[in-house]
């Protein structure tokens, strides 16, 4: 992968990641039970970005920690914010655990990516102090 790819790459993990953290706080508001038809609407919408982007990812990665059947069935478990206000305490925990083990996943996966830019960025740094390959000079016709 070049840097810029990489650089798109990580970027893009990075949004992932922050819909990852939206989708946690819609399952507060299950639990609080303190939501709108507005955040029914805006839960439905970070599930699609979700899904959407964790097939550009897995498309652009590969060996990574999360299986998309994972991911889609915790979307799955769930399918609006009143539905899981309505789960019991129980369920709403492990549907948690299930987001955090992913969550972790994508985080040691942008670390990685992470690792991989600076091992770029130091390669370069090395090849600029050793200098330009030279190349044999041609003699100059006079």
């Amino acid at each position: 992968m070049n840097r810029k790819s990489l650089e798109v790459t990580i970027a893009r993990l990075e949004h992932h990641l922050e819909c990852w953290k939206q989708f946690n706080e819609y399952l507060g508001l299950a639990r609080n039970k303190k939501f709108g038809p507005d955040d029914e609407t805006q839960f439905l919408e970070i599930k699609c970005v979700i899904t959407q982007e964790l097939e550009l990812i897995t498309a652009q990665l590969e060996n990574l920690p999360i299986r998309r059947e994972d991911a889609h069935s915790l979307f799955a478990a769930a399918p609006s914010i009143r539905y899981l206000s309505e789960n019991n305490e129980s369920d709403l925990k492990i549907l948690e655990n299930q987001w955090h083990k992913m969550f972790m996943s994508w985080q040691a996966v942008l670390g990685q990516l992470k690792v991989r830019r600076e091992e770029l960025a130091n390669q370069g740094f090395i090849r600029s102090l050793m200098g330009a390959p030279k190349s044999k000079a041609q003699p100059v016709d006079k």
